[in-house]
């Protein structure tokens, strides 16, 4: 996979959005970038996350109840920590400040659920073509992936748009072809390849337990998108 930029972001939604902002700037420290408009009454409010984007999308109609995705936690390398500080956001969302490196988390790290160890390893092994630095331990540019098997993933459906984290987003040069060659590859569709305005080009796709990534080619990283001028 040709990265654009070398850390996966992280998107939630929430129906708590001052107690989560108050929560996510203050508590864990994120600083504030932008919001971004995401259609149909929705905004994104984008924080850094050490050079990733954490995304923290609400919607002017409430966003219903749905079982946890595979993404069950955040952990955040933070310069200055002598050990783990596990919090709690107020939609229950577990996220964990750790020393650079613990665990091998150098920017942040993702605790992922996973019915089949096996089958979820290869998926983002030899379907998404990240690197496995060992068995369950996936790296895309210097974000990390824990993979840990939970037998309760069986049958359970993940949705996009409900409270929780709910996606991943990869930064890549070209969106088409990188959707592409992940079908090629035996991957599952979330999402058609959509350009949105002159800001981006995005598609999803999913793992074999249904959790959304999303594929994006963003203009302020590649430049100008297909069909637009030079």
């Amino acid at each position: 996979m040709q990265l654009a930029k070398y850390h996966l972001d992280i998107g939630i939604f929430t129906n708590q959005l001052e107690a989560q902002l108050l929560f996510w700037q203050e508590e864990a420290g994120l600083p504030f970038e932008e919001i971004l408009a995401t259609g149909k009454g929705q905004r994104q409010h984008r924080h850094g996350l050490n050079g990733s984007v954490f995304k923290l999308n609400h919607s002017l109609e409430p966003v219903p109840p749905a079982p946890l995705a595979g993404y069950r936690e955040l952990l955040i390398a933070r310069e200055g920590l002598d050990a783990a500080r596990q919090l709690t956001d107020p939609d229950g969302n577990p996220v964990t400040m750790v020393p650079p490196g613990h665990e091998g988390v150098t920017g942040i790290g993702v605790r992922l659920h996973v019915r089949s160890l096996e089958a979820s390893r290869a998926y983002y092994r030899d379907v998404l073509g990240w690197a496995e630095e060992a068995p369950g331990r996936i790296r895309c540019g210097d974000t990390l992936l824990i993979l840990e098997e939970d037998a309760a993933q069986a049958g359970v459906e993940s949705y996009r748009g409900c409270p929780g984290y709910r996606y991943l987003t990869v930064q890549v040069w070209d969106t088409g072809a990188e959707h592409a060659a992940i079908l090629a590859r035996g991957g599952r569709e979330g999402m058609a390849p959509a350009t949105l305005g002159s800001t981006a080009r995005i598609s999803f796709v999913r793992d074999p337990d249904g959790n959304w990534l999303e594929i994006s080619q963003r203009a302020s990283l590649t430049g100008a998108l297909p069909g637009e001028a030079d």
